[in-house]
C-alpha cells in the first residue's frame, strides 16, 4: 500500500515527507495541522470585526505560538460591511452624499472586480444621527441612492446593497429620488423628505430612474426578511429603536401602506421588503433587486470558502449571542457553512444567552463570552480587547492542545 508520492506506509521516508509539509506523524498515523480560520463579526460598540479578528489570533499565538491564523472579519450586510470587504481587499472608495437629517456627509462602498459592496448605513444610518437626536418621520434614505449611482460610476457591474443599522423609515423613497424618480403631491410638487412625508404622496414617476440598473446585478443583502408593512413590518418592529413612538409607529406604517398602494403592493411582503426602513420594498420593486440573506451574500463576497478549505477550526463569533443570532447572523451563516464541510466552530462574545443544545443545533462546538470573565458589562466593554485575547487562549487550550 502506497501513501503520498507512492511511498509506502510506514517507511522512514514517507513520515518524513508528511512532516515537512507541516502534518504531524505519530504511530503512522498523519494528523492535518492546526489552522484556524477568525471569521467573525463586530463586538458593537466595543471591537470592529477587523479588532476581534486581531485579538483573536494574538490569544490563539501566545498558547500556540506560529499557529496558522487566516483573519476573515465578516458582516451581514448591516454597518460594518464595506470594512469587512476593504479587510478582505476591496478597494475603498469614498463619497460626499446627503445624509440621514439631510446634510453632507462622507460615505464608503468598497470595489473590486466589477462588484461593489454598498453599505446604506454609510450614507443613512444611526451611527449619524448626533446623540440623542432621531428623525424618525423626516431621515432620508437620498444618500444610499447617491451611493449606489457613486459604485455605478466607478464601473461597477455587480452591487451587493447591504441594509440594516438604518436611522429611517422611508421605504427607499430618498434612495429611487436619488436615482431619478419623482415623488409628487397632488399639486404636483415634491413630498417631504422621509416617511412621514410619504402620506402626501399622489403619483410616482419612476420613468427617470438610473436605466444602468437594468444592466447590473443588484443583490438585497439583509439578515431580516420582514415585510414592509403590519405588525412585523418595517415601522412596528424597527421604528421605536429609530426614535419612533406609538403614534409616529402608526403613521409610519399607514405612511408605508399608501406608499406601496401608489408604487405597487406586490413586492410589500415580500422577504426583505421591510429591511432598513423599507428600503428593501423600494429595491425590490423599482430597481430589480434579489434578495440573498446578508450572512450568505457576504460570505461568498469575502471568499469565505476557500478560506474555510484550509481550516482545521473555526472561531466566529459577535457581540451578543442570543436568539436573534440563529436568525440569519453572522455567526449562525458561518456557523453553518462550516458544518456543512465538517469543520469544528467556536465562538466568542460579549454576552451569552443561549444555552449549550441551541448552540449545538447551530453548528457551535462551545461559546467563550467574555461576561465570564469580567461580569460588569461597561468594565467588559471597555477592556473587550484584552479581555478577547484572554478567551482566545481558552479556545487555543481547550481546541488546539
Amino acid at each position: 500500500m502506497a501513501g503520498a508520492e507512492g511511498v509506502p506506509i510506514g517507511s522512514g521516508r514517507r513520515d518524513c515527507l508528511f512532516e515537512s509539509k507541516g502534518y504531524k506523524v505519530t504511530d503512522g498515523a498523519v494528523t492535518q495541522p492546526a489552522r484556524v480560520l477568525v471569521a467573525a463579526d463586530k463586538f458593537k460598540g466595543s471591537l470592529t470585526a477587523v479588532e476581534v479578528a486581531e485579538r483573536v489570533a494574538a490569544g490563539l499565538r501566545r498558547v500556540v505560538p506560529g499557529l496558522p491564523v487566516d483573519r476573515l472579519p465578516v458582516a451581514d450586510g448591516g454597518d460594518g460591511t464595506v470594512a469587512a470587504a476593504v479587510a478582505a481587499g476591496f478597494e475603498r472608495r469614498e463619497v460626499r452624499v446627503t445624509g440621514p437629517l439631510g446634510t453632507p456627509v462622507t460615505a464608503a462602498f468598497a470595489l473590486r472586480d466589477g462588484t461593489a459592496v454598498v453599505e446604506m448605513a454609510e450614507a443613512s444610518g444611526l451611527q449619524l444621527l448626533p446623540d440623542g437626536v432621531f428623525a424618525p418621520l423626516t431621515a432620508t434614505t437620498y444618500g444610499s441612492g447617491e451611493l449606489l449611482r457613486a459604485a455605478l460610476d466607478a464601473g461597477a457591474r455587480t452591487l451587493v446593497l447591504g441594509v440594516g443599522g438604518s436611522a429611517t423609515t422611508d421605504g427607499g423613497a430618498g434612495m429611487l429620488a436619488a436615482l431619478g424618480a419623482r415623488f409628487l403631491d397632488a399639486s404636483g410638487r415634491e413630498v417631504p423628505p422621509g416617511g412621514g412625508g410619504l402620506r402626501a404622496l399622489a403619483t410616482a414617476d419612476l420613468s427617470g430612474l438610473d436605466p444602468r440598473f437594468a444592466e447590473v446585478d443588484l443583490v438585497l443583502a439583509s439578515d431580516v426578511d420582514n415585510p414592509l408593512t403590519g405588525p412585523e413590518g418595517a415601522a412596528a418592529v424597527y421604528g421605536p429603536q429609530k426614535g419612533a413612538g406609538d403614534q409616529d409607529v402608526a403613521v409610519l406604517d399607514a405612511a408605508l401602506a399608501h406608499y406601496a398602494s401608489v408604487l405597487g403592493p406586490e413586492q410589500a411582503q415580500a422577504p426583505g421588503a421591510g429591511a432598513a426602513g423599507g428600503i428593501g420594498y423600494g429595491a425590490l420593486l423599482a430597481l430589480g433587486a434579489r434578495f440573498r440573506p446578508g450572512i450568505e451574500v457576504m460570505l461568498d463576497v469575502l471568499g469565505f470558502a476557500p478560506a474555510l478549505e484550509r481550516a482545521t477550526l473555526v472561531v466566529t463569533g459577535e457581540g451578543s449571542l442570543d436568539r436573534q443570532t440563529l436568525h440569519g447572523k453572522a455567526p449562525a451563516g458561518v456557523a453553518a457553512a462550516a458544518r456543512a464541510r465538517g469543520v469544528e466552530v467556536v465562538a466568542v462574545c460579549g454576552r451569552l444567552a443561549l444555552p449549550a443544545e441551541e448552540l449545538g443545533r447551530a453548528g457551535i462546538r462551545r461559546a467563550y463570552p467574555l461576561s465570564e470573565l469580567e461580569p460588569d458589562p461597561a468594565v467588559s466593554m471597555a477592556q473587550a480587547g484584552p479581555l478577547l485575547e484572554r478567551a482566545a487562549e481558552a479556545v487555543a487550550r481547550d481546541f488546539l492542545l
